[in-house]
C-alpha cells in the first residue's frame, strides 16, 4: 500500500482482534471472493459473453465491501440508514449481481436469469429493476456526482450512513468526475469513499494509450482527497486500506485499486480482447476448473 500511515487498529466486532481473528477474517473474505467469481462465470455462460474479465478483477473489492465494510441489511435493501454502494460502471453489473447474491440480497437461483427477457438482472445495471442496485448505469462519469448529492443529503439528515462509489479508471477521462471530486472536497464530505478500479484497459484499448491519467493518486490528493493505492486483488491490503479510510475524517477518501482482468482464471487473464469477452462453449468449464485450482492453491499457501 502506498501510504506512510501506521496500520489502523482492528475494527471492533470485525473478528480482527488479534492475529488469529484477522486470519479468520481474511480467509472468509477470500472464500467470498471465490464464490463471487464462480457466480460471475455461471452468469457469463448464460449469455456466452460479457464483461467477465472485469467481474473477475473486482471480485476481491466487492467481497471486502459487502462482507466486511458496508453497513446494510440484506433482507431490507431500502433500509434508510444503509451505506450506499453506487456502481458507476453499469456494464460491471454482472459483478455486482454476484456480490449481491453472496451478500444475501439476491437469491443465487435468480442469477440464472441474467440478461434474459423479463429478468431483474439486465446486462447493464438498472436501479429500477434490481434490489440493491442504487443507481442505473449508462454513460460513464455520473456516479461520483450522484454520490456527492447523496452524501450531502445524508449529512443534512444527520445520518451516519456512508456512500461508496465504484468507478473505473476510464471514468477518470470524464470531466464530470473531477467536477464532482472538487465538490466533494469543497463540502468536506468525509462520508464519501470513491473506489477506482484501475485495470488499465478500456473499450478502445489500454488506458495509457486512450488518455494518460497517471499519477492517479497524486491527482486525487491535489483535489483535496485522502488517497490510498493498493493491489486490488490482495484481500489483506484491501482490508487494511478500508479500515484506515473508515477512520479518516475531514475530507472525502479514495481507494485506488490496481486489478487484473480475468484474475484467478489464467485462460481469461491472457485473452487478447479482454474488455468484452466472448468465451467458447467448451471454455466455461475450463475456466471454472482453473478458478477452483487457483483458490485451492491460495488457500494452501495461506494456511
Amino acid at each position: 500500500m502506498t501510504t506512510t500511515d501506521p496500520a489502523p487498529a482492528p475494527v471492533a466486532g470485525a473478528d480482527g482482534s488479534g492475529p488469529a481473528g484477522r486470519a479468520q477474517r481474511l480467509d472468509a473474505l477470500r472464500d467470498a471472493a471465490y464464490r463471487i467469481r464462480r457466480h460471475a462465470l455461471d452468469m457469463g455462460e448464460v449469455q456466452g459473453q460479457g464483461y467477465i474479465g472485469q467481474a473477475l478483477g473486482v471480485a476481491d473489492i466487492l467481497a471486502v465491501a459487502y462482507k466486511d465494510v458496508l453497513n446494510h441489511r440484506p433482507e431490507e435493501p431500502g433500509w434508510p440508514e444503509r451505506d450506499r454502494f453506487l456502481l458507476s460502471i453499469g456494464h460491471y453489473a454482472i459483478a455486482l449481481y454476484a456480490a449481491l447474491a453472496e451478500a444475501g440480497v439476491l437469491d443465487t437461483d435468480e442469477l440464472t436469469t441474467y440478461g434474459s427477457d423479463d429478468s431483474r438482472l439486465p446486462m447493464s445495471g438498472m436501479a429500477s429493476y434490481t434490489p440493491g442496485m442504487e443507481i442505473s448505469g449508462g454513460s460513464l462519469g455520473h456516479g461520483l456526482g450522484v454520490a456527492t448529492g447523496m452524501a450531502l443529503g445524508l449529512r443534512h439528515r444527520g445520518s451516519p450512513a456512508r456512500v461508496y462509489n465504484l468507478l473505473s479508471d476510464g471514468e477518470l477521462d470524464e470531466g464530470s468526475t473531477w467536477e464532482a471530486a472538487l465538490a466533494c472536497a469543497h463540502h468536506g464530505l468525509d462520508n464519501v469513499t470513491a473506489i477506482v478500479d484501475v485495470n488499465a484497459l478500456q473499450a478502445d484499448g489500454p488506458t495509457a494509450g486512450v488518455l494518460r491519467t497517471e499519477p492517479v493518486t497524486a491527482k486525487w490528493e491535489a483535489f483535496g482527497w485522502r488517497a490510498l493505492r493498493v493491489d486490488g486483488n490482495d484481500i489483506d491490503a484491501l482490508v487494511t486500506a478500508f479500515d484506515a479510510l473508515r477512520a479518516h475524517r475531514g475530507s472525502p477518501s479514495v481507494l485506488v485499486c490496481d486489478t487484473r482482468i480475468g484474475h484467478g482464471v489464467p485462460l481469461l487473464e491472457t485473452r487478447e480482447k479482454a474488455h468484452f469477452m466472448r468465451v467458447g462453449e467448451d471454455e466455461w468449464q475450463i475456466a471454472r476448473d482453473q478458478l477452483d485450482q487457483t483458490h485451492r492453491t491460495r488457500k494452501g499457501t495461506d494456511a
